[in-house]
């Protein structure tokens, strides 16, 4: 008898389904007796035992289904180890559900915050298996996260529908992407959507720089501009604050965004009038795109490989086109950023993009 727990925790996105069902239907096929118990809300469920015993109806049709059907919340790793308004210890209270089920494995899929809490019960003794979860691809010792692709896909039509109205317009837009630390999705749709300025948070900008690019396509006849900024984006200013100080400079900030701020300071720059669209959460949404159905499917058969080899202690990888296993404490707790002088920047500055650097 196998007796695997799965929880989805954090952020949601489109191909969190798709990767349980892949650890399931792995299982299922090479176990002959398998008890699958999924924790509802993330590491609540965990904690303070709401979950159901699952079956493989629950895992029928659903690898086009975008969100996640157990549900999901953020826990903020940092309270882990605070005891809730009623006294009780996270932890400890985590550690009696899986002893109580007499789990074999924990399989945990989700992004940083979520891997540090799968380290933490790992060093606390219990079989983990994480599986590497967010839209902002910036989990240490993968290539690629999924829900990247299928995010990607909707921020990159988001600038793709802009494309006519600014050009029917004459004006500047910006489109707002996902992404508060780290500016992969920014970067990815940006190319692919052909926005002229890509505003990241790895590379603060000057926003005379920006309003410069702008000023180029002009004089080139090209009476529009487009503009992806993260929604983390800084300016270089900003960027020589304190994180003590920038928090406290954005709580006291009069837009609601930082594509908001950009966007007024092009207009009393330039005069240029200026439009901002925010996609928001759409980006979580929808069904996940097919590269993301079969980075599940892979990621999940082989975190299902692990459990039959009773190989714990691991985060399911793709590195270089094939899934590989990763120590968990080699990886939490780090962020793959875009590195500012990597060669996919400076290819895109070859095709003319600004980085407003």
């Amino acid at each position: 008898m196998k007796r695997i727990g799965i929880l989805t925790s954090g952020g949601d996105c489109q191909a969190l389904n798709a990767a349980m069902r892949g650890v399931v239907k792995s299982l299922s096929n090479n176990v002959d007796e398998l008890e699958i118990y999924g924790f509802y809300e993330g590491y609540k469920g965990l904690i303070y035992g709401n979950y159901r015993l699952l079956t493989s109806k629950d895992f029928s049709g659903i690898l086009t289904v975008g969100g996640t059907i157990l549900g999901t919340s953020r826990q903020p790793f940092k309270l882990m180890r605070t005891p809730d308004a009623n006294g009780l210890d996270k932890v400890e209270a985590m550690k009696s559900t899986y002893h109580k089920l007499r789990l074999n494995c924990l399989v945990i899929l989700g992004g940083n915050g979520t891997q540090k809490t799968a380290n933490l019960l790992r060093e606390e003794g219990l079989n983990v298996i994480h599986l590497p979860k967010t839209i902002d691809n910036d989990i240490w010792g993968t290539d690629i996260t999924f829900g990247f692709y299928s995010a990607v896909n909707i921020a990159t039509d988001a600038i793709d529908c802009i494309h006519t109205t600014a050009a029917s317009h004459n004006r500047v837009f910006i489109v707002e992407v996902m992404g508060h630390k780290v500016g992969w999705l920014t970067l990815y749709a940006g190319i692919a959507g052909g926005a002229d300025i890509i505003l990241i948070p790895e590379i603060p900008y000057d926003i005379n720089k920006v309003v410069e690019a702008i000023g180029r396509r002009s004089k080139a006849g090209k009476n529009f501009t487009i503009l992806a900024v993260a929604e983390g984006a800084i300016s270089k200013e900003d960027a020589q604050l304190s994180k003590k100080d920038y928090k406290e400079k954005l709580k006291k900030r009069k837009y609601p965004s930082v594509s908001y701020e950009v966007a007024a300071q092009i207009e009393a720059i330039s005069g240029n009038e200026v439009r901002v669209t925010v996609p928001g959460h759409t980006q979580r949404g929808g069904s996940p795109c097919p590269y993301d159905r079969v980075l599940c499917t892979r990621l999940g058969a082989a975190a299902g490989q692990l459990i039959l080899d009773e190989d714990y202690g691991y985060m399911v990888a793709m590195i270089n086109g094939e899934t590989k296993k990763v120590p968990l404490g080699d990886v939490a707790g780090k962020l793959k950023m875009v590195e500012p002088d990597s060669k996919m920047i400076q290819e895109a500055k070859l095709m003319g993009i600004s980085f407003g650097d």
